[in-house]
Protein backbone atom coordinates (compact mmCIF):
# COMPACT_ATOMS: atom_id res chain seq x y z
CA UNK A 1 0.00 0.00 0.00
CA UNK A 2 2.69 2.46 0.94
CA UNK A 3 4.45 1.22 -2.63
CA UNK A 4 1.11 2.50 -4.07
CA UNK A 5 0.70 5.44 -2.73
CA UNK A 6 4.41 7.03 -3.45
CA UNK A 7 4.02 5.52 -7.06
CA UNK A 8 0.84 7.81 -7.13
CA UNK A 9 2.12 10.97 -5.54
CA UNK A 10 4.96 10.10 -8.25
CA UNK A 11 2.07 9.66 -10.88
CA UNK A 12 0.51 13.17 -9.53
CA UNK A 13 3.91 14.96 -9.72
CA UNK A 14 4.99 13.92 -13.32
CA UNK A 15 0.76 14.37 -15.05
CA UNK A 16 1.27 17.60 -13.14
CA UNK A 17 4.22 18.61 -15.76
CA UNK A 18 1.97 17.17 -18.45
CA UNK A 19 -1.22 19.31 -17.20
CA UNK A 20 0.82 22.53 -17.71
CA UNK A 21 1.98 21.92 -21.32
CA UNK A 22 -1.39 21.22 -21.63
CA UNK A 23 -3.08 24.07 -20.56
CA UNK A 24 -1.25 26.37 -23.02
CA UNK A 25 -1.62 24.08 -26.13
CA UNK A 26 -5.33 24.12 -25.23
CA UNK A 27 -5.14 28.16 -24.78
CA UNK A 28 -3.18 28.04 -28.72
CA UNK A 29 -5.67 25.76 -30.04
CA UNK A 30 -9.28 26.75 -28.62
CA UNK A 31 -8.26 30.91 -28.73
CA UNK A 32 -6.30 31.05 -32.12
CA UNK A 33 -7.57 27.85 -33.80
CA UNK A 34 -4.10 27.22 -34.25
CA UNK A 35 -2.66 23.09 -33.91
CA UNK A 36 0.97 24.15 -33.08
CA UNK A 37 3.04 21.34 -33.44
CA UNK A 38 6.00 24.02 -32.67
CA UNK A 39 4.91 24.35 -29.13
CA UNK A 40 7.07 21.57 -27.29
CA UNK A 41 9.70 23.54 -28.83
CA UNK A 42 9.06 26.52 -26.77
CA UNK A 43 8.93 24.10 -23.45
CA UNK A 44 12.94 23.36 -25.02
CA UNK A 45 13.61 26.56 -24.99
CA UNK A 46 12.19 27.33 -21.88
CA UNK A 47 14.38 24.78 -20.44
CA UNK A 48 17.50 25.58 -22.32
CA UNK A 49 17.68 29.07 -21.70
CA UNK A 50 16.94 29.30 -18.26
CA UNK A 51 19.54 26.11 -18.06
CA UNK A 52 22.06 28.46 -19.83
CA UNK A 53 21.45 31.62 -17.17
CA UNK A 54 22.44 29.30 -14.09
CA UNK A 55 25.01 27.19 -15.66
CA UNK A 56 27.08 30.11 -17.53
CA UNK A 57 25.80 32.88 -15.63
CA UNK A 58 25.60 31.72 -12.15
CA UNK A 59 21.81 33.61 -11.90
CA UNK A 60 19.85 32.43 -9.06
CA UNK A 61 17.93 29.32 -10.65
CA UNK A 62 14.65 31.79 -10.01
CA UNK A 63 15.26 34.67 -11.58
CA UNK A 64 16.61 32.05 -14.52
CA UNK A 65 12.96 30.16 -14.33
CA UNK A 66 11.27 33.53 -14.58
CA UNK A 67 13.70 34.56 -17.73
CA UNK A 68 13.23 30.91 -19.18
CA UNK A 69 9.35 31.41 -18.98
CA UNK A 70 9.33 35.11 -20.64
CA UNK A 71 11.97 33.70 -23.22
CA UNK A 72 9.23 31.25 -24.29
CA UNK A 73 6.48 33.18 -24.12
CA UNK A 74 8.27 35.76 -26.57
CA UNK A 75 9.30 33.16 -29.04
CA UNK A 76 6.02 32.63 -28.99
CA UNK A 77 5.06 36.36 -30.29
CA UNK A 78 7.46 36.05 -32.28
CA UNK A 79 6.11 33.03 -34.29
CA UNK A 80 2.26 34.61 -34.16
CA UNK A 81 3.67 37.50 -35.40
CA UNK A 82 6.19 36.65 -38.28
CA UNK A 83 4.13 33.19 -39.25
CA UNK A 84 0.44 33.01 -38.10
CA UNK A 85 -0.80 36.58 -38.06
CA UNK A 86 -0.05 37.20 -41.73
CA UNK A 87 -1.94 33.97 -42.81
CA UNK A 88 -5.07 35.41 -40.47
CA UNK A 89 -5.02 38.54 -42.45
CA UNK A 90 -5.33 36.51 -45.45
CA UNK A 91 -7.56 33.81 -44.22
CA UNK A 92 -5.24 31.05 -44.93
CA UNK A 93 -7.92 28.25 -44.01
CA UNK A 94 -6.75 25.35 -41.82
CA UNK A 95 -3.92 23.99 -42.85
CA UNK A 96 -1.19 26.52 -43.82
CA UNK A 97 -0.99 27.42 -40.19
CA UNK A 98 0.04 23.53 -39.06
CA UNK A 99 2.65 23.73 -42.15
CA UNK A 100 3.71 27.31 -40.87
CA UNK A 101 3.83 26.12 -37.19
CA UNK A 102 5.96 22.91 -39.13
CA UNK A 103 8.30 24.86 -40.05
CA UNK A 104 8.76 26.96 -36.94
CA UNK A 105 9.40 23.55 -34.92
CA UNK A 106 11.94 22.76 -37.48
CA UNK A 107 13.68 26.28 -36.94
CA UNK A 108 13.58 26.55 -33.63
CA UNK A 109 14.73 22.39 -32.70
CA UNK A 110 17.16 22.62 -35.53
CA UNK A 111 18.65 26.17 -33.34
CA UNK A 112 18.28 24.47 -29.99
CA UNK A 113 20.03 21.53 -31.52
CA UNK A 114 22.76 23.87 -32.28
CA UNK A 115 22.79 25.28 -28.92
CA UNK A 116 22.70 22.46 -26.84
CA UNK A 117 24.91 20.09 -28.66
CA UNK A 118 23.78 16.79 -29.05
CA UNK A 119 24.60 15.49 -25.01
CA UNK A 120 21.77 16.17 -22.45
CA UNK A 121 22.64 18.12 -19.75
CA UNK A 122 21.62 19.14 -16.13
CA UNK A 123 21.20 22.18 -14.03
CA UNK A 124 23.82 22.60 -11.62
CA UNK A 125 23.34 20.42 -8.77
CA UNK A 126 24.31 23.39 -5.87
CA UNK A 127 21.81 25.75 -8.05
CA UNK A 128 18.86 24.29 -7.83
CA UNK A 129 16.69 22.44 -4.67
CA UNK A 130 17.42 18.83 -4.47
CA UNK A 131 17.15 17.92 -0.87
CA UNK A 132 14.16 15.34 -0.58
CA UNK A 133 10.80 16.11 1.15
CA UNK A 134 8.91 13.77 3.75
CA UNK A 135 5.02 14.21 3.82
CA UNK A 136 2.64 11.70 5.25
CA UNK A 137 5.59 8.70 5.13
CA UNK A 138 6.25 9.97 1.42
CA UNK A 139 9.14 11.48 -0.39
CA UNK A 140 8.65 13.89 -2.67
CA UNK A 141 11.38 15.72 -4.35
CA UNK A 142 11.41 19.39 -4.60
CA UNK A 143 10.56 19.60 -8.35
CA UNK A 144 7.54 17.48 -7.75
CA UNK A 145 6.36 19.40 -5.07
CA UNK A 146 7.05 22.72 -7.43
CA UNK A 147 5.26 20.83 -10.36
CA UNK A 148 1.83 20.18 -8.38
CA UNK A 149 1.98 23.87 -6.40
CA UNK A 150 2.95 25.70 -10.31
CA UNK A 151 -0.20 23.53 -11.87
CA UNK A 152 -2.52 24.64 -9.08
CA UNK A 153 -1.68 28.45 -9.42
CA UNK A 154 -1.75 27.99 -13.15
CA UNK A 155 -5.16 26.62 -13.32
CA UNK A 156 -6.35 28.86 -10.90
CA UNK A 157 -5.13 32.01 -12.77
CA UNK A 158 -6.02 31.25 -15.88
CA UNK A 159 -9.42 30.12 -14.73
CA UNK A 160 -9.99 33.66 -13.23
CA UNK A 161 -8.17 35.52 -16.05
CA UNK A 162 -10.41 34.24 -18.56
CA UNK A 163 -13.73 34.10 -16.75
CA UNK A 164 -13.77 37.19 -14.60
CA UNK A 165 -11.71 40.00 -16.45
CA UNK A 166 -12.61 42.27 -19.54
CA UNK A 167 -9.75 40.03 -21.00
CA UNK A 168 -10.83 36.69 -21.00
CA UNK A 169 -14.01 38.03 -22.29
CA UNK A 170 -12.21 39.75 -25.02
CA UNK A 171 -10.66 36.56 -25.50
CA UNK A 172 -13.81 34.49 -25.95
CA UNK A 173 -14.99 37.10 -28.27
CA UNK A 174 -11.91 37.28 -30.10
CA UNK A 175 -12.23 33.21 -30.26
CA UNK A 176 -15.86 33.24 -31.76
CA UNK A 177 -15.50 36.28 -34.60
CA UNK A 178 -12.66 38.52 -34.61
CA UNK A 179 -14.16 40.79 -37.35
CA UNK A 180 -17.37 41.15 -35.05
CA UNK A 181 -14.93 41.38 -31.55
CA UNK A 182 -13.64 44.66 -33.36
CA UNK A 183 -16.30 46.07 -34.38
CA UNK A 184 -17.20 46.17 -30.50
CA UNK A 185 -14.05 47.98 -29.49
CA UNK A 186 -11.85 44.51 -28.88
CA UNK A 187 -8.16 45.02 -30.51
CA UNK A 188 -8.67 41.08 -31.62
CA UNK A 189 -4.57 41.52 -32.97
CA UNK A 190 -3.45 42.80 -29.07
CA UNK A 191 -5.76 39.43 -27.88
CA UNK A 192 -4.03 36.90 -29.94
CA UNK A 193 -0.43 38.31 -29.15
CA UNK A 194 -1.32 38.10 -25.37
CA UNK A 195 -2.78 34.64 -25.89
CA UNK A 196 0.12 33.37 -27.90
CA UNK A 197 2.41 34.73 -24.93
CA UNK A 198 0.92 32.57 -22.22
CA UNK A 199 0.41 29.92 -24.02
CA UNK A 200 3.85 29.68 -24.72
CA UNK A 201 5.28 30.89 -21.64
CA UNK A 202 3.28 28.15 -19.90
CA UNK A 203 5.27 25.84 -22.52
CA UNK A 204 8.26 27.55 -21.16
CA UNK A 205 7.50 26.73 -17.49
CA UNK A 206 6.35 22.97 -18.00
CA UNK A 207 10.04 22.82 -19.90
CA UNK A 208 11.74 23.88 -17.09
CA UNK A 209 10.08 22.24 -14.87
CA UNK A 210 10.11 18.72 -16.98
CA UNK A 211 14.52 19.68 -16.98
CA UNK A 212 14.17 19.82 -13.41
CA UNK A 213 12.34 17.14 -12.36
CA UNK A 214 14.30 14.53 -15.27
CA UNK A 215 17.64 16.10 -14.07
CA UNK A 216 17.96 16.16 -18.09
CA UNK A 217 18.05 19.24 -20.32
CA UNK A 218 18.15 18.81 -24.00
CA UNK A 219 17.15 20.08 -27.21
CA UNK A 220 14.37 16.85 -27.19
CA UNK A 221 12.88 17.84 -24.01
CA UNK A 222 9.49 19.46 -25.66
CA UNK A 223 9.18 15.95 -28.01
CA UNK A 224 7.29 14.44 -25.54
CA UNK A 225 5.63 17.23 -23.72
CA UNK A 226 4.11 17.71 -27.55
CA UNK A 227 2.50 14.24 -27.77
CA UNK A 228 1.11 14.02 -24.25
CA UNK A 229 0.01 16.91 -24.31
CA UNK A 230 -1.72 16.99 -27.23
CA UNK A 231 -3.34 13.88 -25.76
CA UNK A 232 -4.50 15.50 -22.90
CA UNK A 233 -6.11 18.56 -25.10
CA UNK A 234 -7.88 16.17 -26.90
CA UNK A 235 -9.30 13.76 -24.15
CA UNK A 236 -9.90 15.98 -22.25
CA UNK A 237 -12.36 17.89 -24.50
CA UNK A 238 -11.58 20.49 -27.30
CA UNK A 239 -10.86 23.63 -25.23
CA UNK A 240 -11.56 23.16 -21.89
CA UNK A 241 -8.39 23.61 -19.72
CA UNK A 242 -9.92 22.06 -16.86
CA UNK A 243 -10.52 19.02 -18.91
CA UNK A 244 -6.66 19.21 -20.47
CA UNK A 245 -5.15 19.42 -16.87
CA UNK A 246 -7.02 16.56 -14.83
CA UNK A 247 -6.19 14.09 -18.16
CA UNK A 248 -2.64 15.54 -17.73
CA UNK A 249 -2.33 14.47 -14.35
CA UNK A 250 -4.23 11.13 -15.47
CA UNK A 251 -1.38 10.70 -17.79
CA UNK A 252 0.99 10.55 -15.71
CA UNK A 253 -0.54 8.47 -12.86
CA UNK A 254 -0.96 5.72 -15.99
CA UNK A 255 2.50 6.15 -16.78
CA UNK A 256 3.98 5.22 -13.89
CA UNK A 257 1.52 2.52 -12.26
CA UNK A 258 2.10 1.11 -16.00
CA UNK A 259 6.26 1.23 -15.58
CA UNK A 260 6.18 -0.24 -11.85
CA UNK A 261 3.00 -3.22 -11.86
CA UNK A 262 3.48 -3.56 -15.58
CA UNK A 263 6.48 -2.99 -18.10
CA UNK A 264 8.11 0.27 -18.89
CA UNK A 265 8.68 -1.33 -22.07
CA UNK A 266 4.66 -1.03 -22.49
CA UNK A 267 4.29 2.14 -20.28
CA UNK A 268 2.95 4.62 -23.39
CA UNK A 269 1.21 1.46 -25.07
CA UNK A 270 -1.14 0.94 -22.37
CA UNK A 271 -1.45 5.14 -21.64
CA UNK A 272 -2.12 5.90 -25.29
CA UNK A 273 -4.55 2.72 -25.34
CA UNK A 274 -6.18 3.47 -22.23
CA UNK A 275 -6.95 7.08 -23.84
CA UNK A 276 -7.83 5.88 -26.86
CA UNK A 277 -10.83 3.44 -25.23
CA UNK A 278 -11.84 6.84 -23.38
CA UNK A 279 -12.14 8.10 -27.18
CA UNK A 280 -14.27 5.48 -28.88
CA UNK A 281 -16.73 5.79 -25.69
CA UNK A 282 -16.94 9.94 -25.91
CA UNK A 283 -15.48 11.00 -29.30
CA UNK A 284 -15.88 14.85 -27.65
CA UNK A 285 -13.48 14.12 -24.91
CA UNK A 286 -14.70 13.73 -21.00
CA UNK A 287 -15.52 17.66 -20.90
CA UNK A 288 -16.30 18.49 -24.30
CA UNK A 289 -19.72 19.13 -25.51
CA UNK A 290 -21.16 16.63 -28.28
CA UNK A 291 -21.87 18.11 -31.29
CA UNK A 292 -24.49 17.32 -34.10
CA UNK A 293 -23.84 16.92 -37.60
CA UNK A 294 -26.48 16.85 -40.29
CA UNK A 295 -25.73 15.14 -43.18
Amino acid sequence: MQLLAQQLVNGIALGSIYALFAIGFSLILAKMGILNVAHGTFATWGALSSYWLVSEHGMNFWLALVAGVAFAGLLGVLSDLLAFEPLRRRNAGVFAPIIASIGIWIVLLTLAEAFSGPAATSYPTESVPTEPIRLFGLLMLPAQVISVITLVLVVTAIHVLLTHTRFGAAVRAVAVDPRSATIVGVNARRTLVTVAFLAAAIAGLAGILAALSDNNVSSSLGEALLLKGFAAVVVGGYGDIRGAALVGVAIGVLEVLSAQYISSGFRDAITFGVLLLVLVVRPQGLFGERQLVRA
